[in-house]
């Protein structure tokens, strides 16, 4: 098993492109680490560089306690999942599974056992014989991780490995995946633009943007405590409503003004340091979907922090619903609320803003100010 060190990494193609920038991690032994962000964010190619596919620019990259930036790709003790499988199509799944170790002239009875459990683990012993066209989707995926975990690597590298199946077997396929891993206890490196996948998987999400990280955090941490606008709206679905309006000090305290409404600002956020000289300024204020309210209990508990608003369109869920909802001319807001909810396309209706949960950002910057 081994941890990973990226050290000041940098990716420079010809014509002065820099697909990552300074990029600094260090990913611990066992973890399951996912890359996310929006495409050409650069996530993809900091897997390659891990796998040797790329070269690196410059930085060092450490498996273990080896530099590696010299070395060749099958010498490097990875795994790489690809996401189109790269299965080979005239041999069979054992023939697949096995291609690898047999270029290493791992003995014959050695593969039989490595092949046979990890068909074990994955659910695929009697796909052995089957030739990759006579597999689904899902299957095929199967093997190729199947391919991945006979090698016994220390780390292994998933690019983008579920985005090829229907949503139904996606879902299924990312219990598997995290089966997978506390059962090898192997680090793994996933590389995702889907941040459902991130967020149900991940020990540790590095959110990219533009060859940068944004922020490194647990999931929870990155959902609750964004560092900035970008991880803000990235992360969360439906994804954080922002609002841009100004902070006023009145007589009773500090109040966030929003398409002329005042919405006041719990005691405790309202006397944090950090927002003393933001008062009288533009910031945009972020508040996530579930948190804001149409029932009369939401309502009472958000008293001082209301507004009138439109129903646009109203899309059920199943087990909640949301509210596409206008505000002015300008304002438009997603709520989340029950199933319930008796609120339909059309009404004009009153909601309650939970101002405990809101995030104030610096506008021009737009680092996160206070959660």
């Amino acid at each position: 098993m081994a941890s990973l060190s990226l050290r000041h990494i940098y990716k420079k193609y010809p014509g002065g492109v820099t697909a990552v920038s300074d990029f600094n991690l260090e990913v611990k032994d066992k973890e399951f680490l996912v890359l996310v962000g929006p495409s050409g964010c650069g996530k993809s190619t900091t897997l390659r560089m891990i796998a040797g596919l790329e070269e690196i620019s410059e930085g060092e990259l450490f498996i273990g306690d080896r530099l590696v930036n010299d070395v060749a790709p099958k010498d490097r003790k990875i795994a790489m999942v690809f996401q189109n499988y790269a299965l080979y199509p005239h041999m069979s799944v054992f023939e697949n599974m096995a291609f690898g170790l047999k270029l290493s002239k791992v003995p014959k009875e050695t593969i039989k056992k490595k092949v046979e459990d990890a068909a074990r683990i994955l659910d695929i012993t009697h796909l052995l014989d089957r030739k990759p066209k006579a597999l689904s989707g899902g299957q095929k995926q199967r093997v190729a991780l199947g391919r991945a975990i006979v090698r016994d690597p220390q780390v292994f590298l998933l690019d983008e490995p579920l985005s090829n199946l229907d949503a139904k077997l996606r879902a299924a396929m990312r219990t598997e995946l995290t089966k997978l891993h506390n059962r090898v206890g192997t680090t793994f490196v996933y590389v995702t633009h889907d941040q459902v996948e991130a967020m149900t998987m991940a020990t540790r999400i590095v959110v990219m943007k533009d060859g940068l990280i944004q922020q490194v955090d647990t999931p929870q941490k990155l959902y609750d405590e964004p560092v900035n606008l970008f991880v803000a709206g990235f992360i969360g679905t439906p994804q954080m409503n922002f609002l841009n309006g100004a902070l006023e000090k009145k007589a009773d305290g500090v109040y966030f003004v929003y398409e002329g409404n005042a919405l006041k600002l719990p005691k405790e956020k309202a006397e944090n340091p950090a927002l003393a000289e933001y008062i009288g300024k533009e910031v945009v204020c972020g508040l996530r979907p579930e948190c804001i309210h149409d029932d009369a209990a939401g309502i009472e508990k958000c008293a001082g922090a209301t507004l009138d608003t439109f129903v646009d369109v109203t899309e059920l869920m199943g087990a909640e619903i949301y509210l596409y909802l206008n505000v002015g001319e300008e304002g438009k807001l997603i709520a989340r609320v029950s199933s319930r909810s008796a609120t339909r396309a059309g009404d004009t209706i009153k909601v309650g803003f939970d101002m405990d949960r809101m995030h104030i950002f610096d506008k021009d910057t737009e680092r996160c100010i206070i959660h």
